[in-house]
């Protein structure tokens, strides 16, 4: 039995014109002979030349002048090392030099993909059959570095979207980092991410128990310092700071719009990108409600498995997932508590779905296999698209299958309520594949989504097209879980 997908005639295409102003490192030997250039500038030159990038760059900012001085604070030490009296400097030369060090990013010019959706916390002044909800994508600029951007709209009686206006300023977070580490966590997540012991021992032994941010950071940079270390103690010794780093909060301006707020790579271990944020709204079990979403961390090197968790998407907390099945990518946790316990779907192999229980949000181990590869449009891997949903007849899995020519299909799966490691039915043929108008773009014939919701009882599924733009389509919920049932 084929399920009717009725695919919505709109459309998130990317948007060049959202920039944030980014550090930018020129290389030592040309910052120094751009600040020599700028002291040897008098007060008007510096004055004019300040008004002048003010004038064509604040408008497109919040708060400007204050990015300049943090991007000032970056080179302290090698302009204390120029000259040693910064401290003398006026704060028009902290600005200009600054200045130089800032560049413009376009955290949508190459794409704006893998679409998750949530209701609003706010679900006030609505008409009947309405609902307000939040988008998030994975947007993608120069260089393919991807960052989490929102979108908030209405979607009505006729499950028709009303998107809001975006803002015009992008808010950059304020950002703290977690105060102490527990050692023997953070020792197990050494070994999780294979860096060698030879490595890590010299640094973790003489740390106490419960540890520092500053404490390790500043005994691997001492060791860094060494010129003569190798590559490969290097690139461990690297690693260490890059999940130290994983640790963090961030805070958004309260001024700020929710299209304004970007979760953009800030720690080394997502420098390279933050990939496929799954959210969720959660349920605790003392029926408080929260925001969790999971995603990818990447550096080039090293995926690492990230939660992000939110009650307002002003704050967020960000965390590493940790144990034997917080490995590769796709994972996706469950609403809510079963039998006390959290849940989370995961596809450690690369190729089958998994399901996992904790008592700790972070905390994964003992994976149990679900589901195989079972049709042609699936046979090289099977994963999921998004977080559970819960319905009377069982958890809703929207999931993704990729087949010849590594084409990406989305099907759907149902799971029994009390023991999700049961399967009740899965769609034999997918509820998506690209259509021909769908299958160009930055990577050719995919289809994906990471989160759908149930609205005026039908599947709203929000999707990807060919890693570009993206769109939503609807199914009958009760068509949908007939054939479910049925196979």
């Amino acid at each position: 039995m084929k399920v009717t997908a009725k695919r919505k005639e709109f459309k998130f295409s990317p948007d060049s014109s959202r920039v944030v102003a980014r550090f930018f490192w020129n290389g030592q030997e040309r910052t120094e002979k751009m600040i020599d250039k700028v002291l040897l500038m008098d007060e008007e030159q510096v004055q004019l030349t300040l008004e002048q990038t003010l004038r064509e760059f604040a408008s497109r900012h919040r708060n400007i002048s204050k990015i300049f001085f943090k991007h000032f604070e970056k080179i302290l030490e090698l302009i204390g090392k120029m000259n040693g009296h910064y401290e003398t400097l006026t704060d028009s030369q902290k600005m200009l030099i600054g200045s130089y060090c800032t560049m413009e990013y376009s955290i949508e010019s190459a794409a704006i993909f893998n679409p998750s959706i949530i209701k609003d916390f706010d679900q006030s002044y609505l008409e009947e059959g309405e609902v307000r909800v939040i988008l998030s994508f994975r947007a993608t600029g120069e260089g393919h570095i991807s960052s989490i951007v929102f979108r908030r709209g209405i979607i009505d009686k006729n499950n028709d979207l009303h998107v809001m206006k975006s803002g015009d300023q992008i808010d950059l977070a304020e950002v703290t980092h977690k105060r102490l580490y527990d050692k023997k966590r953070f020792i197990k997540k050494l070994n999780e991410m294979n860096i060698p012991k030879k490595y890590s021992k010299s640094i973790m032994e003489d740390l106490p128990a419960n540890f520092e941010y500053y404490a390790l950071t500043t005994a691997v940079a001492k060791i860094l310092d060494d010129k003569s270390i190798s590559l490969e103690r290097r690139m461990a010794l690297n690693e260490i700071t890059w999940l130290v780093d994983s640790f963090y909060d961030v805070q958004f301006h309260l001024d700020s719009d929710l299209t304004e707020r970007v979760l953009f790579p800030i720690s080394n271990s997502e420098n390279k990108g933050i990939e496929d944020a799954r959210f969720v709204n959660f349920i605790e079990s003392d029926g408080t409600k929260k925001v969790y979403a999971t995603y990818s961390a990447y550096n080039g090197h090293t995926t690492l498995p990230k939660l992000l968790s939110t009650e307002d998407f002003y704050t967020f907390r960000v965390m590493p997932l940790h144990g034997e099945g917080a490995q590769n990518k796709n994972l996706a946790l469950f609403p809510k508590k079963i039998k006390g316990q959290y849940a989370m779907l995961a596809r450690i192999d690369g190729v089958n779905n998994y399901i996992m229980f904790s008592d700790k949000s972070t905390l994964w181990n003992d994976p149990i296999k679900i589901q195989e590869p079972k049709s042609p449009w699936e046979y090289t891997q099977i994963g999921n698209c998004g977080s559970p949903i819960w319905t009377n007849e069982g958890w809703l899995i929207i999931t993704h299958g990729v087949g010849p020519m590594r084409r990406y299909s989305i099907g759907a799966s149902l799971l029994d309520l009390e023991d999700p490691t049961k399967e009740i039915g899965r769609l034999k043929e997918p509820l998506l594949t690209p259509l021909e108008k769908e299958r160009d773009g930055y990577v050719p014939n995919v289809v994906y989504s990471c989160g759908s919701i149930i609205h005026n009882n039908n599947l709203i599924l929000p999707y990807a097209v060919s890693d570009y733009s993206s769109t939503y389509a609807v199914i009958s919920m009760d068509e949908l879980l007939e054939a479910l049932k049925n196979n």
